[in-house]
């Protein structure tokens, strides 16, 4: 992502938002209160905004909501200087796991009692996590994408395999099935990070864990090195390369060579499949990543987007019930829908029953964890220390050794300027 020279990002937020002066001049003329809201490109049609827009407005006559597309690049400098400013917007979509770097500045407002207001119970755990910090919600969930298995049906029934795996177990034996005749089982590189935090997490391990008022890296830890061997048998039942993430070379275009029984990557996939070979339409088949026993989906990492309200916010009650309708059913059912994205809410997980990689993603959105919320964490995935750790391993390290070194950098880099 490139960056932006934040000055030029202030004045930007602040020309967005308008100016403290036109607040008392609109409320003074009785004209409706104008909400911005920062919604990210991509995220949601023009058609829906629009819709959304309509209808809010029509059922609050006070409101004026100016809707305004972002684009990623650059995001995350345009939203801190718009938390420091005085007069930042009234909502702001953000990716789930940047909620605890933008907390951290004290620019956002602290919701926590509104979570039972707004189900939250009910909320998808890789979304309501990441909003959570030191015990306080300043996310409120809006929607999540994760990674399902991916195959190739035709694949699957050569190898006499009539119905995907339920279990981990299950899985490694149809793989070694797949692994054969010039087909691999599965196409997994060595260094797919996310796949191996899903069976640290399954293990009952974790990536770091909070420790004294600090924060500990925990690869090394029995459960840890249990999900690193999962990965390791599983990793050898293809012939990904142990030394390079999914993207080199880009995992789709090896999937498209018809020779690959399965991969992990997220259900939208399977349309970069058929960039490459449109012969492949309808014989790509999705299920959610095995857990280790039947009654429970495998872990997976929850990547998606929460709302915030900014503490400059003006119109904090109205700024809330822009996001409470957001977030609500009528609309999270529009929304998954509209864009194939799993909703904020486990009991709404049937709305995507009629698409089959939606479908599979949302069982194993059920089962959802986020990286260790601390904002210290976008610095660990910029060393790629995990990756190193992973191709150490796989390339004949002992992987007790390894995974010291590697807890131990994720250590240091988690406390620095603590």
């Amino acid at each position: 992502m490139n960056n932006r020279i934040l000055a030029l990002a202030a004045v930007f937020a602040l020309a967005a938002c308008g100016t403290a002066a036109e607040e008392p001049r609109a409320a003074a003329s009785g004209a409706p209160a104008k909400l911005t809201v920062w919604i990210m490109d991509g995220s949601v049609t023009q058609e829906l905004l629009k819709k959304f827009e309509t209808e809010y407005e029509a059922a609050h006559k006070g409101v004026d909501l100016d809707i305004q597309i972002q684009a990623w690049d650059g995001i995350g400098e345009r939203v801190t200087a718009a938390l420091a400013s005085t007069d930042a917007p009234d909502v702001i979509e953000v990716g789930n796991t940047q909620v605890a770097q933008y907390s951290a500045s004290g620019g956002v407002t602290d919701l926590t009692a509104k979570v039972a207001e707004l189900k939250g119970e009910d909320w998808l755990p890789g979304l309501a996590q990441p909003g959570n910090i030191d015990g306080k919600q300043y996310g409120i969930p809006w929607y999540a994408a994760n990674r399902v298995v991916v195959y190739n049906k035709d694949l699957f029934a050569e190898a006499g395999i009539k119905e995907p795996p339920k279990t981990r177990d299950e899985w490694l034996e149809i793989t070694a099935k797949l692994n054969k005749g010039g087909n691999q089982g599965i196409y997994l590189t060595g260094q797919t990070w996310y796949a191996l935090a899903g069976f640290v997490w399954d293990e009952g391990g974790d990536l770091a864990v909070p420790e004294g008022g600090k924060w500990k890296g925990a690869l090394d830890t029995p459960q840890a090195l249990a999900g690193m061997a999962f990965y390791k048998r599983l990793q050898a039942l293809g012939k990904g390369p142990k030394d390079a993430d999914e993207a080199n070379p880009p995992q789709h275009e090896v999937f498209a060579q018809g020779k690959v029984a399965q991969i992990i990557a997220v259900p939208g996939i399977a349309a970069r499949v058929l960039e490459v070979d449109e012969t492949l339409k309808g014989k790509m088949g999705f299920f959610p990543i095995p857990g280790k026993t039947a009654g429970k989906p495998g872990a997976v990492f929850t990547g998606g987007s929460d709302l915030i309200i900014p503490a400059a916010a003006k119109r904090q009650e109205q700024a809330y019930e822009v996001v409470k309708a957001l977030t609500g059913q009528q609309f999270q059912t529009e929304l998954a829908k509209a864009m194939a994205f799993v909703p904020n809410r486990t009991s709404l997980a049937g709305v995507l029953s009629g698409d089959e990689g939606t479908a599979a993603m949302a069982v194993g959105a059920a089962n959802g964890r986020a990286t260790p919320n601390t904002p210290n964490w976008a610095a660990v995935e910029a060393t790629s220390v995990i990756k190193q750790y992973m191709t150490a391993v796989l390339t004949g390290g002992d992987p007790a050794t390894e995974a010291k070194k590697v807890s131990e950098a994720i250590t240091t880099t988690l406390n620095s300027g603590s």
